[in-house]
C-alpha cells in the first residue's frame, strides 16, 4: 500500500455516560449509569448557535431549518446536521458548549436539576462527531452524559474526542485528563495521551499511546469481469479515525481497514477525507490509470 501526502490540511449507541468536571471534548464509550434522585424541575436549556450549512431542529412534534437562538428544553427535542455542515449547543448557565460536526444528530435524553443545585444533562448522539467544552464542575452532582450506539465514557477533567462510525463503532482519544470507557462489563481508562475504540458487543480496546495521524494507506485493485471494468479501493487509517471516501463515510474494521467499490468512469479522481477523534483533517485526491 502507498503512503500517500496530504492536499489539505485543517483542523462520531450502546452508551456514552459523560461525568464531566472540567473539560474540553469529543466523546465516546459504554457505561450502565445508575439513576440519581432529582428532585427539582428547573428550566433548562440548550441553544442552536454558529450554524453554517444544513441545520435541522426538531421536536416530537416536527422539524424544520434551524434558526439561531432555537432552545433544546424536553426529552426529544434535538438536531442534526448536514454534510459540510456544523452548529454550536450553548449549555445554559454558561456551563459550555457541544460542537456538532457534519452528518450529526444529537437529541436531549435529559435536563434536570438535582436536590443540592447539580446539573444533569444527558444527550443522545446516534451517528456523527461531537467536541464538548465545559467549564469546571463545582457541583459533584452535575454530569454531561453522553449516549451512543456504543458504549459509555466517563470523563473527568479532560480534553478528548470521539467519532461515532454508522456500524455504531466508537473511538476515544484522550488529550488531557481520563475518560472511562466502558462496554460489556469491561472498564478501562483512557489517559492523556491516550487512545481506544469500542466495536458494538464487545468491550473497549485496550487503550493505546496517541498518534493523531491521519496518514492513509490504499491501493487500487482493477478487475475485468463479464465485460465489465472494476474497480476497488482498498485503504487502511488509524483504527480510530473516521473515513470519507467521495464525501461517504465509510466502516472502518478493528485494525482501520476499509474497502469500496468505485466506478471507474465517474471517479478518474477519488477524493478521500480521514477525521480524527481531536479534530484534525486531512484530505487526499487519489489518481488511477
Amino acid at each position: 500500500m502507498k503512503n500517500f501526502q496530504d492536499l489539505t490540511f485543517a483542523q462520531k449507541s450502546a452508551k456514552i455516560s459523560v461525568l464531566l468536571l472540567c473539560g474540553i471534548g469529543v466523546l465516546t464509550g459504554i457505561k450502565v449509569v445508575q439513576a440519581r434522585d432529582v428532585t427539582v424541575r428547573v428550566n433548562r436549556w440548550l441553544s442552536l448557535q454558529q450554524l453554517k450549512g444544513q441545520v435541522t431542529y426538531w421536536q416530537n412534534t416536527g422539524s424544520r431549518p434551524a434558526r439561531s437562538g432555537d432552545r433544546l428544553q424536553v426529552v426529544g427535542d434535538g438536531a442534526s446536521t448536514g454534510k459540510k455542515s456544523s452548529a454550536v449547543l450553548q449549555i445554559d448557565l454558561g456551563i459550555g458548549q457541544v460542537n456538532l460536526s457534519e452528518n450529526t444528530r444529537v437529541n436531549v435524553r435529559q435536563l434536570e436539576a438535582t436536590s443540592n443545585g447539580g446539573r444533569v444533562t444527558r444527550l443522545n448522539v446516534t451517528t456523527g462527531r461531537v467536541q464538548v467544552q465545559v467549564r469546571p464542575f463545582t457541583n459533584p452532582e452535575s454530569q454531561l452524559e453522553i449516549e451512543t450506539p456504543a458504549g459509555v465514557a466517563g470523563v473527568r477533567g479532560t480534553e478528548f474526542g470521539v467519532n461515532v462510525q454508522q456500524n455504531g463503532k466508537m473511538s476515544i482519544a484522550t488529550g488531557a485528563g481520563s475518560v472511562e470507557s466502558s462496554a460489556q462489563g469491561k472498564s478501562v481508562f483512557v489517559n492523556a495521551g491516550f487512545q481506544n475504540f469500542t466495536i458494538p458487543g464487545e468491550p473497549p480496546s485496550d487503550p493505546v499511546p496517541l498518534r493523531n495521524d491521519t496518514t492513509l494507506k490504499y491501493e487500487f485493485v482493477k478487475s475485468f469481469k463479464n465485460g465489465v471494468r472494476r474497480l476497488r479501493l482498498d485503504g487502511q487509517v488509524d483504527a480510530v479515525n473516521t473515513v470519507l471516501v467521495n464525501d461517504i463515510e465509510q466502516n472502518t474494521d478493528r485494525n482501520g481497514k476499509f474497502r469500496v467499490e468505485l466506478d471507474a468512469i465517474s471517479f478518474p479522481q477519488v477524493r478521500v477525507t480521514v477525521l480524527t477523534p481531536l479534530g484534525l483533517r486531512r484530505d487526499y485526491a487519489l489518481a488511477f490509470q
